[in-house]
């Protein structure tokens, strides 16, 4: 009995197997400009979902279109778009907001007994916000002072010493100021020991940049002589509410040091290279 299947149309015709057709496979990647040539549409690819892409045209027009064989050109040619190739995770060096170099998993060493010091609470808020994972890597702890007027006899309650470091960050550090002349005597009585920075600012608020805590005008406002400038600050940008809720405003503001001004930057960099240099006879004790 003859092949139900066999006769003219059975086998090779002209003596020819017909080829299934292919194309060259191209990866999805985000930003390549491809053109579906079914429709005409062109644009650069937005993401993959699925077995689909997401195209964004000149105008900003989206549209999904299957990943059909040989349904998009790219560079002039008919390709088959495919999902891009899962990339193989690396441990990229992340920065922390001070602009170090993170150590993934370090844990917070144990205080060393060197200090940093800082005027008010204020202080103390931005320095951590800034700087905290760099401190507790290092085992660096900051204190409050509460003010200037009390520094020469709190350093001498610390006794500082080689091992025993004190960094001090004070506002308006400038000539002929108080917080100069103190730091000036400071510095000659405990050189060695004591390291006294500090910005030219009345107050830490304007080591924030101004365009950072949105201030019209991008400056910090001019307050009149023998005015407590918090006040004066938050009447002449007609902020409603206390000083501490525009602090806690202001800080939710700031990220890393690049929203700092260069003059605190500096200072508190100082400081903690300072208290944290081992001294000549062997590393600080922690």
């Amino acid at each position: 009995m003859a092949d139900r299947w066999s006769g003219i149309l059975s086998g090779p015709i002209d003596g020819f197997e017909r080829q299934r057709r292919t194309w060259p496979a191209v990866e999805a990647a985000t930003g390549l400009v491809v053109e579906h040539r079914a429709s005409g549409f062109t644009g650069r690819v937005v993401r993959v979902r699925g077995d689909a892409v997401v195209v964004r045209g000149a105008t900003g027009l989206e549209r999904e279109l299957r990943m059909l064989p040989g349904a998009f050109g790219v560079d002039g040619r008919d390709v088959t778009l495919v999902a891009p190739r899962a990339q193989p995770q690396t441990t990229a060096a992340t920065r922390t907001a001070s602009g170090s170099t993170a150590v993934a998993g370090a844990p917070a060493h144990v205080a060393r007994a060197s200090r940093i010091w800082v005027e008010g609470v204020h202080d103390a808020e931005l320095v951590e916000k800034v700087w905290g994972d760099d401190l507790r890597v290092e085992g660096v702890v900051v204190e409050r002072l509460d003010g200037i007027d009390v520094l020469e006899r709190e350093i001498e309650r610390f006794r500082p010493g080689p091992a025993r470091r004190l960094g001090v960050l004070v506002d308006h550090l400038v000539d002929g100021s108080k917080e100069a002349r103190i730091a000036a005597e400071v510095t000659r009585r405990h050189r060695a020991h004591v390291l006294v920075t500090g910005t030219p600012f009345v107050d830490v608020w304007q080591a924030v940049n101004p365009r950072v805590a949105g201030l019209p005008g991008g400056e910090w406002p001019t307050v009149a002589r023998g005015r407590p400038w918090k006040d004066g600050v938050l009447d002449a940008i007609g902020f409603p509410g206390t000083p501490g809720e525009f602090w806690r405003r202001l800080l939710a503001r700031v990220g890393t040091y690049a929203d700092l001004a260069p003059a605190l930057v500096g200072s508190v960099e100082r400081l903690i290279d300072f208290v944290t240099e081992p001294p000549p006879n062997g590393p600080n004790r922690r």
